[in-house]
């Protein structure tokens, strides 16, 4: 059994209590007199308490300090931000988890995890039909993963699930948790995984990344990896319940979908074509364009023309990364695309409200 969340804050110490949040003016008002259409942000980030308190104990101790959007996060800048930049809903996710839950603890992951989701859940039922939830799983901790699931969803009344594309140096799809997708399966769950660096490339890459760090390069690079192994292992395939999703229009992989096809169904690096049958029933593309996609800083010429190559535009949804990148950011370059305006109006907020009925408009 969990412990209580007021025992669990306890143990995350220095937790902070949690504020009283806010309403802003919300903006189908504002969209009357604009002529502003309605606009849901599928990508948008939130940290609990206790998510501040244990991030900022774990980058003390490598000596990095912690990003001020992390740190000074509130609903009402969120509030604030959706409102310059025409968003009246955004689903809440948390953002790339640094070292493996802050150091790989499996009980220190479950109790951040369990705290987030009650968090996230509040702030919810503080700002009627302005927020959803993809409410986050430790995963590095499977019997509470599996409990958390439940708490979610029965209790929470998440809209979806979010993870990491990343454990340490375990990728979704690996067989340690196979528990939890079968049960995310059973439920039919949607599953949103939002960019994260393996253990392996976590570390600064000064000569590559002079500021921006592995978010520059390797975080899309991740959104790639983790669509492969879900590939590979079969884990697309077998769970055909679930709707996955992914972040930045799919990071790198519009641009590697084409080679991973070929090495697995053509050239001199063939898979088996039982193998192939078993991971992909109707091929490796077909499995690619079952996937869903948001537009979070990716909303430019040469990603989004990549991804509408190997999705449905019914499967690309709005997405800003706040508070790394505006709501307002995102807006202005989708619209600079030159989309048809029936393409544009699904991708911000049409597509959203089929999946989520809690996001649609009245």
């Amino acid at each position: 059994m969990f412990e209580t969340a007021q025992s669990r804050r306890a143990v995350l110490s220095g937790l902070a209590a949690m504020g009283a949040v806010s309403m802003v003016p919300c903006r189908h008002a504002l969209a009357q007199k604009t002529g502003g259409a309605m606009r849901i942000d599928t990508h948008h980030h939130f940290f609990s308490p206790s998510w501040k308190t244990a991030e900022k104990a774990f980058f003390d101790k490598i000596h990095v300090p912690v990003n001020s959007g992390n740190r000074d996060w509130t609903p009402d800048k969120s509030l604030d931000d959706m409102q310059k930049g025409g968003v009246d809903k955004a689903m809440l996710s948390l953002a790339s988890i640094s070292g493996n839950w802050f150091g790989g603890d499996p009980q220190l992951a479950a109790d951040v995890c369990q705290d987030s989701i009650e968090y996230g859940a509040q702030v919810v039922k503080e700002h009627p039909g302005k927020f959803g939830l993809f409410a986050p799983l430790p995963m590095i901790n499977v019997e509470a993963s599996l409990k958390q699931i439940a708490y979610a969803f029965d209790t929470a009344k998440a809209d979806g699930i979010g993870l990491a594309t990343v454990y340490g140096d375990k990728w979704p799809g690996d067989p340690m948790f196979d528990p939890i997708f079968a049960e995310l399966n059973r439920r039919k769950a949607f599953v949103y995984f939002h960019p994260s660096t393996p253990a392996c490339c976590g570390g600064l890459i000064p000569d590559l990344n002079p500021q921006g760090g592995p978010a520059v390069l390797e975080v899309p690079f991740d959104t790639a990896r983790c669509v492969t192994k879900l590939l590979i292992t079969g884990t697309l395939a077998k769970y055909r319940d679930i709707k996955w999703m992914f972040g930045h229009s799919g990071g790198a992989l519009p641009s590697l979908a084409g080679r991973i096809n070929n090495f697995f169904s053509g050239g001199s690096l063939v898979t088996q074509p039982a193998k192939l049958e078993q991971i992909a029933p109707k091929g490796v593309m077909a499995e690619f364009a079952r996937l869903y996609f948001d537009t979070a800083n990716a909303a430019w010429p040469s990603s989004m023309a990549g991804l509408l190559k190997i999705v449905p535009e019914s499967h690309v949804m709005f997405g800003s990364d706040f508070p790394y990148f505006s709501c307002a950011q995102n807006r202005d370059a989708l619209n600079k695309l030159g989309l048809k305006h029936a393409t544009l109006e699904a991708i911000d907020h049409g597509n959203a409200e089929k999946l989520f009925p809690r996001l649609k408009s009245a």
